[in-house]
């Protein structure tokens, strides 16, 4: 079931291993640039982060491009990105997403254009936290299979906060990074199913976080949680869970395996699976 996603995935690693030759893609330390999440944003796998993509310091530009696949029990999600960012103030960035739902019958797929400000502190210097506003706009571009199961809107945009810091002599004497993204969303299941439904029309404010423990430069083991909203009422939605492994052989590329517990989608329990991103940052 995922071996497109892992043929696309060899496929990105061979087109830009040769950057990895290149000393300097931003003035960053490496792994605080993160990866990219499924919507698109610098972050985790299924969480924004306060971070921004790239390694772009005050005065530069950076640029990343990623590939994601999630395949769990009866369904695969396959994200195509990239992302923009400036002088570790401002990232912008976008995301193709398609759901493969061949189990129950249908595909659909959405796109998604971000944004993200760095309001004020910074990761891994000072006192406080990395604090950062963003949105995210969503259009969901096969909207029947939504609506029909009583998703109201086929598109809105998702606003949200986070907070992210970063200890280098942590516990144990590793470096650890935590982020908290608080979002104001009425996204059904991340909006492949529309926004809004028949449970709820209006957006709520849900809770989403990540811990991330260092070995050493190169690799990483965290955890990541996602809050959802529950709009409709033919079936439960879920909060989302997964347990990555992250490697940054450099600031040219970054890896992500994850273990997934994406809870009961479109009425199907149990959605448990894998999901892989590769990043290339330039």
């Amino acid at each position: 079931m995922i071996k497109r996603g892992l043929l696309s995935a060899a496929a990105l690693v061979l087109a830009v291993s040769p950057l990895t030759t290149f000393a300097d893609t931003g003035s960053k330390l490496l792994a605080t640039g993160g990866a990219s999440t499924i919507e698109g944003a610098g972050g985790g796998g299924i969480v924004p982060w306060a971070t921004l993509a790239s390694y772009a310091d005050t005065g530069e530009w950076g640029a990343t491009v990623n590939i994601s696949e999630v395949s769990v029990d009866d369904f695969r999600l396959s994200v195509q990105g990239a992302s923009f960012s400036w002088s570790n103030r401002v990232e912008l960035s976008y995301a193709q997403q398609t759901f493969d739902l061949s189990t129950i019958g249908g595909e659909l797929e959405q796109k998604v254009v971000g944004a993200k400000v760095r309001l004020f502190g910074n990761l891994v210097y000072g006192d406080w936290p990395q604090l950062s506003v963003g949105a995210q706009y969503k259009k969901n571009q096969k909207f029947a299979l939504p609506s029909a199961v009583g998703a109201l809107d086929d598109s809105d945009t998702d606003w949200y906060v986070s907070a992210a810091k970063a200890w280098l002599d942590g516990p144990f004497h590793r470096t650890w990074v935590a982020n908290l993204t608080v979002r104001r969303t009425r996204a059904n299941q991340i909006g492949l199913l529309g926004f809004g439904g028949d449970n709820e029309q209006n957006a709520k404010w849900v809770a989403e976080a990540s811990v991330v423990a260092f070995f050493n430069r190169y690799w990483a083991v965290g955890v990541e949680f996602r809050e959802k909203p529950d709009n409709l009422s033919f079936a439960k939605e879920n909060a989302w869970k997964d347990v990555f492994v992250a490697y940054f052989p450099s600031k040219a590329v970054s890896v992500v395996g994850a273990y997934t517990d994406l809870g009961s989608i479109a009425g199907l329990d149990d959605q448990n699976g894998w999901y892989l991103s590769l990043q290339a940052a330039f």
